[in-house]
C-alpha cells in the first residue's frame, strides 16, 4: 500500500532528526566549545535550510527523480552522521556536521513532496502519513531513558524488588563526562536510520522530475519569491519567520530550563516528547480542523500555542506541569507547520511545489531557526543572576515572556491581515488575488 510506504519514509526520516537534535543544545558546551563555535556548528542546519532553497530542492525537482535524489542523500547523510560519534573536536566535529546537513535539511521538503505527489486528498492524507514522522521522533528518544541513565547508582538487577530496580534506572541521569558519552550515541542512533532510509527509498513510489516547461524559469525559487508580490503570501511568509524564530528558542532553551526546575538529563528528551505524542492525535485531526475552521484560524491557534506554553514556563515553574504544557507542540506544529506546507502545496505553482516547500522551509528550517539560536544563548547571559553565594540561575521567568508576546505579535498579524482566497488558483497554477 503506498500509505505505509510513505509513513514509513516518514518515520525514518524525524527518527534520523528526532534522535540528535533534542540534546545538541547541552551536548556542544559539555564539549567545550565556545559560543561563537556553538553557533557555528548549530548553523549548518540552518545555512544548509537556505542552501536548499536556492539550490538543492530545485535541483532535485527538476533533474531526479525524488526517491533517488532521497536515497542517494541519506546515504551520505548517515555516514557524516556516524562520523559524529567518534569525534569531540571542533573542525572534524563542524565539517561532518555541515556535510550532514548539507545533504538531510533537502530531504525534508523531498519527502514532503513525494508524499504530496502520491496521496489522492492532501488535506484529508498529509496529516495522517506526517504524524508517522512524529512517531519516528518519539521513537528515537524514548530508548535514551535507559542509555543515559546513571547505572553506578542502580542496584543490580535481582538485588531488590523490580519496581525499586526501576525506579533507580529511571530516577538517575549521568552527569559530567559520563553523560557526553551516553549523548554521542545519539548521533549513532541517527546515522543507522539514515542509512536505512536510504535503502528504503528505493521502494517508494516512483516521483519523476518535474522539467520547465517552454517559458518558465529554470529556476524554480524565482517563480516561489515572486508569489510573495501576493499580498496574502507575503503575510504568511512574515508570520512564518515569526513562528519559526519562537520555536526554536524552545529547543534552546527548554533542556536546561526541565533541569533547573528539578528534572533529571536522562528524561528531558521523553519530557520534550511528549509534545510529539500530542503532536499525533493533532495531526490524525488536522484535516477536519482544517475544513472547519479554514486556514487563518486553524494557523492562528497553532501560533497562539506557543504563548500559552511561554506563558505557564514563566509563571508556574512545576516539573509536572512544565511537562503536561508540551502537549501543546503538537497543536503548534501542526495547526501552523503542517497547515503551511499543506496550503503551500495548494496555492503555489505545480511545476515548482518542491521550491514552494523551500521557500518556507527558508524560514521553518533557515532564517526563524538560525535567529533563535543566535538570540537564545545571549538571552540567557542577559537574564542570568549572580546570587550572593556566588551561584549562576537564569531568570527563566522573565525570559520566556519575550517569545510568548512574541508569538501574541504573530497571531494579530495572522488575524488581521491574512486574507486567501478560498480555493486555489486557476489551473495553470498560478495565485489568485485575494477576493475583495
Amino acid at each position: 500500500m503506498i500509505r505505509t510506504r510513505l509513513s514509513v519514509m516518514m518515520f525514518l526520516q524525524f527518527f534520523v532528526w528526532g534522535a540528535w537534535y533534542p540534546l545538541v543544545f547541552g551536548y556542544l558546551p559539555e564539549l567545550k566549545f565556545t559560543d561563537n563555535q556553538q553557533f557555528m556548528v548549530l548553523a549548518c542546519f540552518n545555512v544548509s535550510a537556505i542552501v536548499a532553497m536556492f539550490f538543492s530542492t530545485q535541483f532535485a525537482d527538476r533533474n531526479f527523480s525524488a526517491e533517488r535524489f532521497l536515497s542517494f542523500s541519506m546515504l551520505v547523510a548517515g555516514l557524516s552522521m556516524l562520523g559524529l560519534a567518534f569525534t569531540k573536536d571542533f573542525w572534524p566535529f563542524f565539517a561532518l556536521m555541515l556535510v550532514h546537513c548539507l545533504f538531510f535539511v533537502p530531504t525534508i521538503s523531498i519527502t514532503n513532496s513525494i508524499a504530496f505527489a502520491n496521496v489522492e486528498d492532501p488535506q484529508r492524507d498529509f496529516g495522517l502519513v506526517r504524524l508517522w514522522g512524529t512517531i519516528g521522533w518519539i521513537a528515537a528518544s524514548w530508548p535514551f531513558v535507559f542509555i543515559l541513565a546513571d547505572w553506578a547508582k542502580v542496584p543490580e538487577f535481582g538485588t531488590v524488588p523490580f519496581t525499586g530496580w526501576l525506579g533507580a534506572v529511571l530516577g538517575n541521569g549521568k552527569t559530567g563526562e559520563a553523560l557526553v558519552d551516553g549523548t554521542s550515541y545519539t548521533f549513532i542512533a541517527g546515522g543507522a536510520a539514515s542509512l536505512a532510509l536510504a535503502a528504503f527509498s528505493l521502494m517508494l513510489p516512483h516521483t519523476p522530475p518535474k522539467r520547465a516547461a517552454a517559458g518558465e524559469s529554470n529556476l524554480a525559487w524565482l517563480e516561489s519569491l515572486k508569489l510573495l508580490r501576493v499580498p496574502f503570501m507575503l503575510v504568511l511568509f512574515i508570520v512564518t519567520f515569526i513562528d519559526a524564530t519562537v520555536h526554536q528558542l524552545y529547543f534552546v532553551w527548554t533542556g536546561r530550563y526541565l533541569q533547573s526546575i528539578g528534572i533529571p538529563a536522562n528524561w528531558v528528551m521523553p519530557a520534550m516528547s511528549v509534545g510529539q505524542f500530542a503532536e499525533i492525535g493533532t495531526m490524525a485531526v488536522l484535516g477536519f480542523f482544517l475544513k472547519r475552521l479554514g486556514w487563518r484560524w486553524t494557523m492562528t491557534i497553532g501560533i497562539l500555542g506557543h504563548a500559552v506554553r511561554f506563558a505557564v514556563f514563566a509563571f508556574w515553574p512545576e516539573p509536572e506541569l512544565a511537562v503536561i504544557v508540551n502537549i501543546l507542540h503538537g497543536v503548534c506544529y501542526a495547526f501552523f507547520f503542517a497547515t503551511v506546507y499543506i496550503f503551500v502545496d495548494e496555492f503555489f505553482p505545480k511545476d515548482a511545489r518542491s521550491s514552494a516547500q523551500g521557500l518556507f522551509n527558508l524560514l521553518i528550517l533557515g532564517i526563524g531557526p538560525l535567529v533563535g539560536n543566535f538570540i537564545g544563548p545571549r538571552l540567557i547571559t542577559y537574564f542570568t543572576q549572580t546570587l550572593p553565594s556566588g551561584e549562576k540561575v537564569v531568570d527563566f521567568s522573565s525570559m520566556f515572556l519575550i517569545p510568548s508576546g512574541t508569538a501574541v505579535v504573530g497571531a494579530i498579524l495572522l488575524l488581521l491581515f491574512f486574507h486567501p482566497p478560498k480555493t486555489a488558483g486557476p489551473a495553470d497554477g498560478k495565485v489568485a488575488a485575494p477576493a475583495h
